[in-house]
């Protein structure tokens, strides 16, 4: 008998059986590494918490991601990796309530990139940016709000904003090496044989 609540395992008839594995690498993607907490997402949409087995909602997985845990969120029946979309719905909701991160504008920008060449160079820059933000952040919790005025906050902030300009060079860089290979192929085989 599984050690979970009788109340949790009678909910639904696609709950989670006492026979399933609790074994986060067994429900998980085969690329997941051993310690990555799996969830379970259910056809009724719920998700399932195979480490303490119980069900979580959307706020539980938002603390997860707080708390930097790793884990990994699979479709019951067919294992799909479902942990992208579920950390979408937070972002919607966290952007639906209070106050939101990205303008109107900027999510129009960001829709336009979809299909287009530079997508893969700017969801790596955005990756790396953010990247440096937190590291950012992490250095300035480590130093006391006092210090603001602080020189070494502005070498700080400089820092940051060098290495911003120095990331967004390279994409400019990498985006024109593209365009003068694309253009070179399509040169080449426009050239007229002799």
């Amino acid at each position: 008998m599984s050690a979970a609540p009788r109340k949790k395992q009678t909910e639904s008839a696609s709950s989670p059986k006492a026979s399933e594995a609790v074994d986060p690498v067994a429900s998980a993607p085969a690329d997941s590494a051993q310690g990555v907490r799996a969830i379970k997402k259910y056809p009724n949409r719920r998700l399932y918490d195979t480490q303490t087995s119980s069900y979580i909602t959307l706020s539980d997985v938002k603390e997860m991601v707080m708390g930097c845990e790793q884990f990994v969120i699979v479709d019951a029946k067919s294992g799909e990796d479902l942990t992208r979309s579920i950390l979408l719905q937070i972002i919607l909701e966290e952007e639906s309530a209070g106050m939101p991160m990205f303008s109107t504008q900027a999510l129009a920008q960001i829709i336009r990139l979809y299909g287009n060449t530079m997508q893969g160079l700017m969801g790596n820059y955005l990756e790396k940016n953010i990247q440096s933000f937190i590291d950012l952040q992490a250095s300035l919790t480590e130093n006391s709000v006092k210090s603001l005025q602080n020189p070494l906050m502005q070498t700080f902030m400089g820092g940051y904003i060098e290495q911003s300009r120095q990331m967004f060079t390279q994409m400019q860089e990498q985006m024109g090496k593209q365009a003068e290979s694309l253009i070179g192929n399509l040169g080449a085989g426009l050239t007229p044989k002799k």
